[in-house]
């Protein structure tokens, strides 16, 4: 896990902070290698690893199927989920205090998860997302439960224009009195895409206010799509 620890330690976290309060969201490139893509991918036939299987047509949230990691989680998924997530509890404490919301989180992944227990969420959220043709993920935002880190990630497993074609990676922003403004992204394989889960603050001429974002896919046009999702907090069921 060096490699993946270096990695993390080595990107420039100023910059991406400036990307987070100006966008909303970052890149952060090639933070896996192909083996590593390649492993995930492979381990989504391998059950032991998953607690749910959710099949996104049943539940209308769009065309494909989404696998909810068990605990223990993988030591690759384990080591990213505790090592990116003190870079980023500063600036979701920045976003609270501009807001006026009373909460601060904490400095340490493991101290959010005890949180997220003593509020009866035990379920691990981290997930992997497989689309086929025709696939796609409607507009939504991970909360699970009352406890919510405000931030998450997503990796990209396999090469778009290569491995699929369409499939975009897809964020609303919704200003209040205003229409809403996509934002479409289509980062590379091994990249990890930082954004906000659900809302973000926006500076105006009287102070900051608060916008709310959403994210989804949009169609998969051929080949197949495979994604790393990694939440932060974990969910009641």
């Amino acid at each position: 896990m060096q490699n993946i620890q270096s990695k993390i330690a080595s990107q420039n976290w100023e910059r991406i902070t400036e990307s987070m309060h100006e966008n909303g969201f970052a890149i952060i490139s090639n933070l896996l290698n192909n083996e590593q893509c390649e492993d995930l991918k492979f381990d989504y036939n391998n059950p032991n690893l998953y607690r749910k299987t959710v099949v996104m047509e049943r539940y209308r949230f769009g065309l494909g199927e989404y696998k909810y990691f068990n605990y223990p989680l993988p030591e690759l998924i384990q080591s990213i989920r505790n090592l990116v997530y003190p870079r980023l509890a500063p600036i979701a404490n920045g976003w609270m205090k501009v807001l006026n919301i009373n909460t601060i989180f904490p400095n340490t992944h493991e101290e959010l998860l005890q949180q997220c227990h003593k509020n009866e969420q035990l379920k691990a959220t981290v997930l992997v997302l497989k689309y086929g043709k025709g696939g796609f993920n409607t507009l939504h935002q991970d909360l699970y439960g009352a406890v919510y880190f405000p931030i998450q990630t997503v990796l990209f497993l396999n090469e778009p224009d290569v491995d699929f074609t369409g499939g975009e990676f897809v964020l609303t922003q919704q200003t209040p009195r205003a229409q809403s403004k996509a934002i479409v992204l289509k980062p590379k394989k091994g990249d990890m895409l930082v954004f906000t889960t659900n809302f973000r603050p926006v500076k105006g001429t009287k102070g900051y206010y608060r916008v709310n974002m959403k994210h989804g896919v949009s169609e998969v046009h051929s080949g197949e799509r495979y994604t790393l999702g990694i939440i932060f907090h974990d969910a009641i069921s």
